[in-house]
């Protein structure tokens, strides 16, 4: 599993261009909006969650929307949902409560998480996300994000979260 050093050599390695800030550590979307005052783009507030078939998930939005994980699965195609536990978020992911992000794909090689993404956060000009710990925030413009995918293998499914209906299943290339 990469931690933070590994993931940001992993970017600049793939040509990702990013920025990484450090802060205190922040744990909820609620907590740290001095912090996101002063870094630009969407901020995310990020979902690692299981269905009732054992698939795993990542949800990843816009820290404002609202997800309503009740009506998700028939959204997106999945069984009933619950959070998924630490244990399996670290073997997962590589990852622990609170520093959940869409960077973690990069630690999930055997392709076990299927990824959804807020359509506020597929078109937003630059994303930020936790670099694998909550203590910095790593900002990525859309087309570096998108490579970001495309390196770690991953096509997100778009979801608008406002009319709960699928945008896309997203090529990154």
């Amino acid at each position: 599993m990469k931690d933070q050093p590994e993931l940001l050599r992993f970017l600049a390695d793939h040509g990702v261009a990013q920025v990484t800030h450090e802060h205190q550590a922040v744990f909820r979307v609620g907590e740290g909006e001095d912090i996101k005052a002063g870094i630009a783009g969407a901020h995310s507030k990020n979902l690692f969650l299981k269905d009732a078939k054992d698939q795993l998930w990542l949800i990843s939005a816009a820290d404002l929307t609202v997800i309503d994980l009740k009506r998700l699965p028939l959204v997106i195609g999945s069984a009933r949902l619950s959070f998924g536990n630490a244990v399996l978020m670290q073997e997962a992911l590589g990852v622990t409560p609170g520093s959940v992000t869409a960077l973690a794909l990069v630690n999930d090689a055997a392709g076990r998480v299927r990824f959804v993404l807020d359509r506020v956060m597929w078109e937003a000009a630059a994303v930020n996300f936790h670099p694998l710990v909550n203590t910095a925030t790593t900002t990525l413009t859309q087309a570096d994000f998108r490579k970001f995918l495309a390196a770690v293998g991953v096509q997100p499914l778009v979801v608008d979260f406002q009319s709960m209906a699928v945008v896309e299943v997203a090529c990154v290339r």
